[in-house]
């Protein structure tokens, strides 16, 4: 593995170990505490001994971190017969306050989808009767997106469920390294937000 204190990581490149001989392995405390990553890792380390990998063990973790807790929301979602989207949707709603509606416009710029993957989703919160389009009253040319009565308090029971299984994801960890986590990330999204 390369020096990090050194040059620009992202781009930095070792000398390959000589011939005959054999690249470093996997750090002892990756041998014995490894997790999936780790392995990947090691393969790289292997095969291009030349190339500091080392991004991999940031992103391939967060990326493996995010496929599983995914997983796991996704399976409290299915028990109020709702999918993830359908949360979020009904949750960006929720705790707009009263009286729980938005402009299109607004939900898909927050949700971070095209207006036609939202149009399409409107369509479908509707026939299930969680939404209603009501006039805006502020502009009779558009619409608001509105919780119903229904959505309302299917989103009151799903959020106290959700919440519940975070707090269930995160308890192994230390109060400590859940701050630290909280921060490297809430850091690394300012700067992936903001492009510096």
């Amino acid at each position: 593995m390369t020096n990090r204190s050194t040059g620009n990581r992202a781009t930095r490149v070792t000398q390959a170990a000589p011939s005959g001989q054999e690249a470093a392995p996997a750090s002892s405390a990756h041998a014995r505490h490894g997790d999936a990553v780790d392995a990947i890792l090691a393969q790289w380390h292997r095969e291009r001994p030349d190339l500091d990998v080392s991004p991999m063990g940031v992103i391939g973790r967060l990326k493996r971190c995010a496929a599983l807790v995914q997983q796991q929301l996704d399976a409290t979602f299915a028990t109020f017969d709702m999918s993830g989207w359908e949360f979020d949707m009904l949750a960006t709603l929720r705790r707009s306050g009263a009286p729980y509606r938005l402009a299109p416009t607004a939900l898909f710029s927050t949700l971070m989808v095209t207006s036609g993957t939202m149009t399409h989703r409107l369509q479908r919160l509707e026939a299930r009767g969680w939404i209603a389009r009501v006039p805006n009253p502020d502009d009779a040319r558009s619409t608001l997106v509105q919780l119903t009565d229904a959505g309302f308090a299917l989103i009151e029971r799903a959020v106290e469920a959700h919440v519940a299984n975070e707090h269930r994801m995160l308890a192994p960890l230390p109060d400590a390294t859940l701050s630290d986590i909280e921060a490297g990330l809430s850091a690394w999204l300012r700067v992936l937000e903001t492009g510096k």
